[in-house]
């Protein structure tokens, strides 16, 4: 089992949500946790996916319902870092063109303030098994 890091940082209009390890069933419900209660309205929310590891077809799910909310509450979603195996996922459902990708030459702003949610150390963890 590996662990799955949700790091959240709030910037100057906009937040990004840093993910490190296998985003599944079982690690989806740690993103919806950590951007639900986050206010975007006219902001930019920058999923920071550099450190996915494997993703299957609920983060896919998650991914087009983040998407959904970004239209209904006008915030601007953008994915940054998508390893290739996401990349193939987006492409074969037809889903890729509903995301704005940011290019790997345009970094990302510097963290400051930066907000770990639900935890001590302020990252959350969970387990998850590898579905392939």
């Amino acid at each position: 089992m590996q662990d799955f890091n949700v790091t959240v940082s709030h910037l100057p209009n906009r937040m990004v949500v840093a993910l490190q390890g296998e985003l599944d069933v079982d690690t989806c419900p740690h993103v919806t946790q950590a951007t639900d209660p986050l206010s975007l309205h006219n902001h930019t929310l920058t999923l920071d996916m550099t450190g996915v590891s494997f993703m299957d077809s609920s983060s896919l799910t998650m991914l087009l319902r983040l998407r959904q909310r970004s239209d209904a509450e006008n915030f601007l979603l953008e994915l940054s870092g998508l390893q290739d195996q996401g990349l193939r996922i987006l492409e074969l459902t037809g889903a890729l063109p509903l995301f704005r990708m940011r290019r790997p030459e345009l970094p990302l702003p510097p963290q400051t303030n930066r907000k770990k949610p639900d935890s001590q150390d302020g990252e959350l963890s969970a387990g998850s098994a590898r579905l392939r």
